[in-house]
């Protein structure tokens, strides 16, 4: 099947193949007949499927030949997302499929100053790109208006809610005209997520196209057992012997980035990091210096889990594993994108056994372990199986018996192993604590 065939205008198709687009993804099949025909949508789809061309093309292709010319302060069509970087990554497509179009499209979100934003809105756009919590700002600040829109996109709808943005959406969603198309992108269906569609959606299209663990399937997955405090050593280490040109670390702290990029930069490795508490300029200038090359190494937070879209990218490195196991995907979706192939390594400590046996049960298999020589943990990492089973629990370390020890203690509860207990005598009560009281 060829973009052509899905119905697709003729400015779209030169575009797509001065792009080297030839044929569409699944999820691109499935949603831009149903798109075009004005149908609201229901979409599973990770990230790295080719989603955002899903919606966009089909999107442009509808303002381009359906609706009135924008008005000051207005949108025509509104794409919500969760993160900044998700933002720059959607409205970076949005430009590149409809440059032979004649319409505007601008991306907006927190971390930035808000007046530029303002003043860009003032002519109107065609497509905005949107954060929850900015657009909410400036929509009470009567920069932008809705009375024109024709379409609303939810893209990432899962992460939206798991970053607590459910009372913004309320807010932005009574806003809106009632009368519009609605698409909802989500990686996985849980009940907010059915609620949330139940009420916005009219008789929707349903695409499915890959299951919550489809996005590893073209990602070799592995782990290495470490005790914690040698995490970084490791990867420093790995970095030298398997020579990797490039490879994007997820660390669970803005404090863990920071410190690795100091180890990296000390080794004289190009790199950078990317958190929350970056200003924005600087995490897009960081993510413009990988995507060129100009960094070997990128270290960042779950910020960037969804948002990135780097090219060839050959590795991934999970320094810490994710609280949310669903996050795991998304952070290995990074590598083995639009076909290409890619590896994602863990470095695992006994204290992430759970967090790893919640990934195992979201994506249904066992990561093979590879214990890496010179790093064999003190703490060894407990077996684990899909289900959150731990099939073995690594044993207590037996006390050491030191000459003299336990003289003067009292033996607390049943903390020493049977045939371990100290030989304690009982101690002489004081008056006045726990006997009877003395006469007179």
């Amino acid at each position: 099947m060829s973009f052509s065939s899905l119905g697709l205008i003729e400015p779209l198709l030169r575009t797509l193949d001065s792009l080297d687009y030839h044929t569409p993804t699944p999820v691109q099949r499935a949603a831009i007949p149903p798109v075009l025909k004005g149908r609201d949508l229901m979409a599973a789809a990770q990230t790295g499927t080719g989603k955002t061309a899903g919606f966009a093309l089909p999107l442009l292709q509808r303002l381009t030949l359906e609706g009135p010319r924008v008005a000051p302060n207005s949108v025509r069509a509104l794409v919500l997302v969760p993160t900044r970087e998700l933002a720059e990554q959607v409205q970076q497509s949005f430009l590149a499929y409809g440059r032979d179009l004649p319409l505007r499209s601008y991306a907006v979100y927190g971390g930035v100053s808000l007046n530029p934003q303002m003043m860009a809105l003032r002519k109107g756009v065609d497509v905005l790109v949107a954060t929850p919590g900015r657009l909410l700002d400036l929509y009470r600040q009567n920069a932008v208006k809705f009375g024109q829109l024709q379409a609303l996109v939810l893209d990432e709808a899962d992460r939206m809610l798991d970053l607590g943005f459910a009372r913004e959406l309320d807010e932005l969603f009574a806003a809106l005209p009632t009368r519009r198309q609605t698409l909802l992108f989500s990686a996985t269906f849980s009940d907010a997520i059915r609620q949330m569609a139940g009420e916005l959606l009219r008789d929707p299209a349903r695409v499915e196209v890959s299951p919550r663990n489809a996005a590893a399937s073209s990602v070799r997955q592995w782990l290495i057992p470490v005790d914690k405090k040698r995490k970084a050593e490791l990867f420093l280490h790995l970095l030298s012997a398997h020579g990797w040109p490039q490879v994007l670390v997820f660390a669970k702290t803005r404090k863990g980035t920071d410190a690795l990029v100091e180890e990296l930069q000390q080794q004289g490795v190009a790199s950078e990091s990317i958190h929350g508490d970056k200003p924005q300029p600087s995490r897009l200038r960081a993510l413009e210096r990988f995507k060129a090359g100009e960094l070997r190494v990128l270290v960042a937070t779950d910020v960037a889990a969804r948002g990135l879209d780097i090219h060839d990218l050959p590795c991934v490195v999970n320094l810490d594993l994710p609280t949310v196991a669903e996050d795991y995907v998304h952070r290995i979706g990074r590598t083995g994108r639009a076909g290409a192939t890619g590896e994602a390594i863990s470095l695992v400590a006994a204290d992430e056994v759970e967090l790893l046996a919640a990934i195992e049960t979201l994506i249904g298999k066992t990561l093979r372990r590879e214990e890496e020589p010179g790093f064999v943990p003190d703490h060894r990492v407990p077996e684990t199986a899909p289900g959150g089973v731990v099939l073995k629990k690594p044993k207590k370390p037996k006390q050491k018996t030191v000459p003299g020890a336990g003289k003067g203690k009292i033996h607390l509860g049943n903390w020493f192993e049977e045939g371990e207990k100290p030989n304690v005598k009982t101690v002489r009560k004081a008056p006045g604590f726990g006997n009877k009281p003395r006469k007179g």
